[in-house]
């Protein structure tokens, strides 16, 4: 029987979606796939989102970004929007079972120092981490 296939959606799937991905990824292990897309892809993965992911030990380096229309063929049991605009833009999939909409600062927008904007970046990242691995100890019992 194949994974059931956790899909996480954002508008440009270049930092919320991956960071969340990242997460999931590592915590339900093999117990169910995951991905992410975005309804408008930017076309990347914003290097501050690889590079405080590694702070905590998850690669997201090889990841790319997608469009959600890249999975309208497969069964997707579960949506995940990480956004407000990828939420209202988001399709039905085929065997979808279940759909949440958890909203999150997008990191990308952050204004100032480096060192400011890094610090938006590993706080949307934190608060990911607790939502994401909340609802990993709840499906995963």
């Amino acid at each position: 029987m194949a994974k059931p296939l956790i899909l996480i959606l954002c508008t440009g799937n270049s930092c919320r979606s991956h960071l969340a991905e990242g997460i999931l990824r590592a915590a339900v292990g093999e117990a169910a796939e995951v991905a992410s897309a975005g309804s408008d892809p930017a076309g990347y993965v914003h290097p501050m989102a690889v590079e405080v992911m590694k702070e905590i030990e998850i690669d997201i380096s090889a990841h790319t970004s997608q469009h959600l229309d890249e999975f309208l063929q497969r069964e997707v049991h579960t949506v995940i929007s990480v956004c407000g605009n990828a939420d209202q833009a988001c399709p039905i999939f085929p065997g979808q079972a279940e759909k949440h909409h958890w909203p999150f600062d997008d990191p990308a927008k952050a204004t100032g120092s480096e060192e400011e904007i890094r610090a938006v970046f590993r706080r949307v990242r934190d608060e990911i981490r607790v939502k994401f691995e909340a609802y990993t100890a709840e499906i995963l019992g």
